[in-house]
């Protein structure tokens, strides 16, 4: 490209941004990157949250060719971006849960008619079997990957299922990627570039300094009220403003506690409905509620500008975690205080999650048990295995993220591989009258339609059909697939409502490997690592926490970026202020009489109702995690909830409680 073209692009760029937009001119990194993608480079943008990450695809997506597609890990983030590009009067839309059967159908014409620019979705919405049918469909111009450090094993918030993005990128045919996350160490960012071929000149880095945010950390000491300690905080704060803490059960109450202390503050959790949730982000984004108390479900995708404080009740989970939570605050570059409540109480929490997560070896033997078991042979005479997940979990005591973790590694061994995830049931029911509908069609699509509703078992209004008996009855051209693809342009026209469940997804085996690869040795030296590998991810977050050296250069450096000061100036260190972490209630386990009684009722109701075969092991296992109030899949079966002692030593070290219950 010559330089006079070049300097006629930018000025064309420049334009389309003011004229479409409103901006006079782009951020750091913003036209690097929408320049890479424009020239056909796949790109991974790594900006500070709230630096304008989005328009780098938003704006890319008006000069392509084809609808962009856009993955996106939580509702509330999509639903902000959609009404931003509606307001500037651009064709998106996102297919999720929440959309009607109309609004649903209109987004699949609107998409398949290229009207539609910008599409979003969940990763978990490509297992979906109608969802694929129909997006394989569609040309794409570019996929986008928001929040992409989920792709990384070694970030803070890997999610499984995006391991399989650049799969689902090649079966797509997508030509060009785009990648955002405004968390990355030097690992987690090789990992996503290489993952999906991007060049290591394509990756763009901003400055990750923002000299608008105090960075404090306050530790408590022996006997302090945290909640006192807490109020004393916000009372010197103005503004709105986000506290974090680990539990729901911790959001409601310390909620309360400011609520009595004459604040206006509200709970923030994963547990309320989503009317509720959806509530609550609107009235804190309209300046009516001015705390919210919050787990880590809040703040994605909230983009209050205005927010002048965060803090941190309880420990973030991760320095990553922290490092997004705070940047939170001060979008509009005007002065904000990130405060950390810092204490060693909520170390054993943290770490007690990550024990909890840890499938057992015993565990996963019983995975591959279930692999070689339930495999058949197909026409083409390879091993096939069927599952559902929830399912696999009860039957292998796995919590389910981890066994989706496991189930993607024995891909990457090349012992399993996805061939196709459907839905075992489906069921209907009429909108319009069956006559009318039939009326529609001509030919042999009269008679399939007339056999599909001869062959569906009606309950009242709803009917499910039986492929089966519609294939045995019908014979060739009534294959499953085709009676689904005609049920979904019968709803899509809006003259049936469709309903789908128990996502099944369905693996082709490699047998031999399965059988001689030892993969239940290597799943289980996989997860003890990633398990070590999170306990030093806390172990770090102590350590920074208690730094002697400025606080806002080390988080740069964590994150591979050069561009703070040596000493900032604005951080608790900077102010000679180096915090030292101790116990505010030093822990101690109940008395040892009470706890064995604990154990002894747990075991007798494990061995009662519970449909496992365990080794002494995996009891004595068992018996920890049900003290430390960790959940199982087993222990939902034996309603261990409601057995005296559990969570009794939820405060204490998992490892400790694992040596007490060794010596019973």
């Amino acid at each position: 490209m010559s330089e006079h073209l070049q300097t006629a692009s930018i000025q064309e760029l420049d334009s389309k941004l003011q004229q479409t937009f409103g901006f006079p001119a782009f951020r750091g990194g913003q036209q690097q990157t929408v320049e890479q993608l424009l020239a056909g480079h796949s790109s991974l943008a790594i900006f500070p949250t709230g630096s304008g990450k989005s328009l780098c695809y938003q704006f890319t997506a008006l000069q392509l060719p084809h609808l962009t597609l856009v993955v996106s890990p939580l509702l509330a983030l999509m639903k902000d971006q959609l009404e931003f590009l509606h307001s500037k009067g651009i064709a998106a839309a996102s297919i999720d849960s929440t959309l009607t059967n109309e609004e649903h159908q209109q987004v699949v014409q609107d998409a398949r008619s290229g009207r539609l620019k910008i599409l979003m979705v969940s990763v978990e919405r490509f297992k979906n079997e109608r969802f694929r049918q129909f997006i394989e469909s569609v040309p794409i111009s570019m996929l986008v990957v928001d929040e992409a450090h989920c792709i990384s094993e070694w970030g803070h918030n890997f999610r499984p299922d995006y391991l399989k993005l650049p799969e689902y990128r090649n079966q797509l045919n997508i030509p060009l990627v785009l990648l955002l996350t405004a968390t990355a160490t030097r690992r987690v960012k090789k990992d996503m570039a290489l993952k999906f071929g991007i060049a290591p000149e394509h990756v763009v880095q901003t400055g990750f300094y923002r000299p608008n945010l105090d960075l404090s950390v306050l530790p408590l000491q022996s006997g302090q009220q945290p909640k006192a300690a807490l109020k004393q905080v916000i009372d010197q704060q103005q503004g709105d403003g986000i506290v974090y803490v680990t539990l729901q059960h911790t959001a409601e109450d310390v909620a309360t506690y400011l609520s009595q202390q004459g604040i206006n503050a509200t709970a923030y959790h994963a547990g309320l409905p989503n009317e509720q949730r959806e509530q609550i982000q609107a009235d804190f984004m309209a300046g009516k509620i001015r705390v919210v108390v919050a787990t880590i479900a809040f703040g994605m995708g909230i983009d209050k500008s205005d927010i002048r404080f965060v803090v941190h009740y309880d420990l973030p989970k991760s320095i990553e975690n922290y490092s997004q939570e705070i940047g939170r605050a001060g979008r509009d570059g005007q002065p904000s205080n990130c405060i950390t409540l810092a204490s060693l109480d909520g170390v054993p929490v943290l770490e007690n999650f990550v024990y909890g997560d840890t499938p057992l070896r015993s565990d996963i033997q019983r995975l591959i048990q279930a692999i070689e078991e339930e495999s058949f042979v197909a026409g083409s005479s390879a091993s096939h295995w069927e599952v559902q997940l929830y399912s696999l979990a009860n039957q292998t005591n796995i919590r389910q993220l981890p066994l989706k973790t496991l189930l993607v590694q024995l891909e990457l061994m090349g012992i399993l591989e996805p061939l196709r995830s459907y839905f075992a049931e489906y069921k209907y029911k009429f909108i319009a009258d069956r006559d009318t509908i039939l009326a529609k069609f001509s030919g042999e699509r009269v008679s399939f339609l007339q056999a599909v509703f001869e062959h569906t078992a009606f309950k009242k209004t709803w009917g499910v059909p039986d492929f089966d008996r519609l294939y045995q009855a019908y014979g060739a051209g009534a294959e499953r697939h085709r009676a689904i693809a005609a049920l979904d342009y019968l709803h899509e026209q809006g003259l049936i409502e469709l309903s789908a469940s128990k996502m099944t997804e369905v693996f082709r085996v490699d047998m031999t490997r399965l059988k001689n690869d030892d993969p239940a040795a290597k799943l289980h030296a996989y997860v003890t690592e990633k398990e070590q590998k999170e306990i030093e991810r806390i172990g770090a977050l102590i350590r920074f926490f208690q730094l002697d050296r400025c606080l806002t250069h080390n988080l740069s450096r964590y994150f591979d970026e050069n561009s703070s000061p040596n000493a900032c100036g604005h951080c608790s260190v900077c102010r000679g202020q180096v915090a030292q972490l101790s116990y505010v209630q030093e822990p101690h386990f109940p008395d040892q009489g009470q706890l064995k009684a604990h154990v002894a009722a747990f075991l007798q109701k494990l061995e009662a109702d519970s449909p496992l075969e365990l080794t002494d092991e995996e009891k004595h296992t068992l018996s920890a995690r049900f003290l430390a109030g960790l959940t199982q899949p087993v222990f939902t079966k034996i309603k261990a909830r409601q057995i005296n002692g559990f969570g009794s030593c939820e405060l204490l070290r998992y490892r400790d409680i694992e040596m007490l219950v060794n010596n019973y």
